[in-house]
This record gives structure tokens, sequence and C-alpha cells, in this order.
């Protein structure tokens, strides 16, 4: 999940933060402020697509996307390698989540939408806890992992999936 947020003149940035360092709670609170008042994009990279590209190269294709759907004079992103197709003249900012209101907001965005997704696939694949742990590889999900095997949603490339899939007659 990838976001890109445009915050209008006057914009009150109380709140904003690198979405890690707040609760949910707190998420979802800004969350409803930046959806009602800013310019937003958020675009979703299927699992197949980051087994194909790689998790990096995926994010960065999908930062360029999100940014080109609002098409601004120019975009500043998280960390230190600019998206791929952006529709404008980009810049980094490593830890840009924590120190630029804009990337904050995207930062919200993603992670809010990303997690109600993860609940929504708790009731598609149930078993595997995607509402609690929401995706986060942990002792929860490890077990599940275990005595479920992978479901599709799990990305191919990433371990333990890969190597359980690697196993004849396994999965």
């Amino acid at each position: 999940m990838v976001a890109a947020a445009i915050l209008p003149e006057g914009f009150d940035a109380t709140g904003l933060n690198d979405s890690k360092k707040l609760t949910a709670g707190q998420r979802d609170f800004v969350f409803w402020r930046i959806v009602a008042q800013c310019r937003y994009s958020l675009v979703i990279v299927p699992p197949q697509e980051v087994d194909r590209l790689n998790i990096l190269r995926a994010t960065l294709l999908a930062m360029g996307r999100s940014i080109a759907e609002l098409d601004p004079p120019a975009a500043v992103v998280d960390g230190n390698q600019p998206p791929v197709g952006a529709s404008c003249p980009t810049s980094t900012l490593i830890k840009g989540d924590a120190k630029n209101a804009s990337i904050a907001a995207a930062s919200i965005l993603a992670k809010v939408t990303r997690d109600r997704l993860m609940a929504e696939a708790a009731s598609a694949f149930p078993g595997y806890g995607f509402d609690t742990h929401f995706g986060y590889y942990n002792p929860a999900h490890r077990e599940a992992l275990a005595r479920l095997g992978p479901c599709a949603i799990h990305r191919r490339s990433f371990e333990p999936v890969k190597s359980m899939l690697n196993q004849p007659g396994l999965f």
C-alpha cells in the first residue's frame, strides 16, 4: 500500500507523525481529517507484483503511480530513492514521515488503509489472524503459517513462504 497526499494551505498538521509512532486511535482520527481536507492517492500493490518485481521496485513504482494520480508540480518522498515514473520532479527525505507533514499524512493514509484491508482479509482467510497482526511477521503469524500454510495473499518470494512452497508435498 502506497499513498501520496497534498495538504491544502493552512492545513492543521497537529497529530501528523510517522504512522508507526501513533496509536491506532490517533491514526484513525488524523486519517479522517486528511481524507476530508486533502487531495490524496492510494495505490495497492498486489502480492504477485511484489513477488515479480521485489518489494523495493514495487514500492518505487507504486510511489510513482500515486504521485502521477495527483499530478503535483513537485513531490518529496520518504526514503533515499526517487519513485519510478513520477510525473514531476521529486526529492527524497530519509525518515520523511517524521519530518514532513505531507509524507506523514501519506504514511497514515497507507497504514490505516492497509490495516483495514488486512482486517477484511481475516474474514476471507480465517485462522491467520490478519485482523490482529495485520500481516506483520510475528509469533502468531508464524504459527498460523505453520498450521495452515500460505494463503492467496502471502507473498511467495518472502520467507518462510518461499521455503515452504519449495518443499515438495508440503503445500
